[in-house]
């Protein structure tokens, strides 16, 4: 049996890059940017106005002129209008090119506007208000998105306004999620009084999806022969198998043989820790990787978030995120010799301090308590008394 920081590494020496493919910018959400984004021109473009009103030239308030002629009207994507005359004005709009005769702008608050004419109603007028400039946030060529930048719903918009229809992006690991046991039955049937529905399967499914990864699902009875069938097929068609159940030391739990026979190497099996003991990890001889988690529903959620996420995020070059920490809430013990991740409900106190509040389950089969929390929180293995007030890190869900 190994500690969580040894089997952390021996996943993080797996590290593999599956390459890039191109994908319309629109489809991008949640992928990992494979290559720089450049601003194909100035950002803004233009000087730009930024409030609905009236564009003068400066010197002609300093000359003291407060009514200005109206011109013309101007709004957003027309051709710019100059003004000729000190006392003229462009009634402009927001999103509007700046006139070149012009280099400020009054809004409307600070107008009164009669036939034809726009009058100051304030002497707080500054040169250059109201006027985003240009070239102000990027100049051309300047990089807008990195390589391992996650794209989100403002790096689409970005990518869109200097004109990348489609994005290099990391391609993904394909990847099955393999549930086992003939106690399990599928949602829409009705379970005998020893049986339960499959929900594992659907759980890891639907965490790696917000992970931008579209898993496909297996389900595969306690055979021996049809396990190592499947496995091997499996193991043909994909990068990653995600297990839950199994690997444990039941009579039933066929799975650790079969994957011997088919040429997975075993890296480790048992993890110093609580829920996720059982945990088996190994890669076959081509180099795809097996994570085989404890049926358990908790053990299966945490050991994914511990210790998939993480591989696949730095797989996908994706910058890696600073750890989080929260002080505990309640004073805890666990007398086991095992790493403890907690189920707590993480909140912020009048300090705005991270406080994690321990939730009470029925241990690792507890999954309906999982609704009730956003964490796991890891205590040390060496202690088994840990103090209202200190501070450990958190694994948030």
């Amino acid at each position: 049996m190994i500690t969580v920081e040894e089997a952390e590494k021996i996943i993080l020496e797996q590290i593999t890059d599956f390459g890039a493919e191109i994908v319309p910018f629109e489809l991008a959400l949640g992928r990992v940017l494979a290559e720089d984004i450049k601003a194909d021109r100035d950002l803004p473009p233009f000087n730009r106005v930024t409030m609905d009103g009236i564009a003068v030239h400066y010197d002609a308030i300093e000359s003291g002129i407060s009514t200005f002629r109206i011109k013309a009207v101007q709004a957003a994507g027309d051709h710019p209008i100059d003004i000729e005359e000190q006392n003229e004005c462009v009634e402009i709009m927001t999103g509007s090119v700046l006139p070149g005769s012009s280099d400020t702008v009054i809004r409307y608050e600070d107008l009164e506007l009669r036939a034809g004419l726009a009058t100051l109603v304030t002497n707080q007028i500054k040169r250059g208000q109201n006027i985003h400039y240009k070239g102000d946030d990027k100049k051309q060529h300047d990089p807008v998105a990195h390589i391992g930048d996650l794209v989100t719903p403002a790096i689409v918009g970005l990518v869109a306004s200097v004109g990348e229809a489609e994005l290099r992006v990391k391609k993904m690991p394909r990847v099955v999620i393999i549930s086992s046991g003939d106690e399990l039955v599928a949602v829409h049937e009705t379970p005998l009084p020893y049986q339960v529905r499959r929900s594992n399967g659907y759980t890891v499914k639907a965490v790696l999806k917000q992970h931008g990864l579209e898993a496909e699902t297996l389900h595969i009875p306690d055979d021996p022969g049809v396990i190592k069938t499947q496995l091997k097929n499996c193991l043909e068609n994909y990068d990653v198998l995600l297990l839950s159940g199994g690997v444990s030391m039941g009579k039933f739990d066929h799975i650790p043989k079969a994957l011997e026979e088919l040429n997975v190497n075993l890296l480790f099996h048992k993890v110093q820790q609580r829920p996720g003991k059982p945990f088996w990890f190994g890669k076959h001889e081509d180099g795809q990787l097996v994570f085989a988690f404890p049926g358990n529903p908790v053990a299966t959620f945490m050991c994914l978030r511990r210790y998939f996420l993480p591989w696949l995020q730095a797989s996908l070059g994706v910058k890696a995120s600073p750890s989080v920490y929260a002080v505990l809430a309640d004073r805890v013990n666990f007398p086991q010799p095992l790493k403890y991740f907690m189920q707590v409900k993480l909140y912020n106190n009048q300090y705005c301090q991270l406080m994690a509040g321990p939730v009470e389950g029925n241990g690792s089969g507890d999954f309906a308590n999982l609704a009730d929390t956003d964490a796991f929180m890891e205590l040390p293995l060496e202690r088994n008394e840990f103090k209202r007030g200190e501070v450990f890190r958190v694994w948030r869900f």
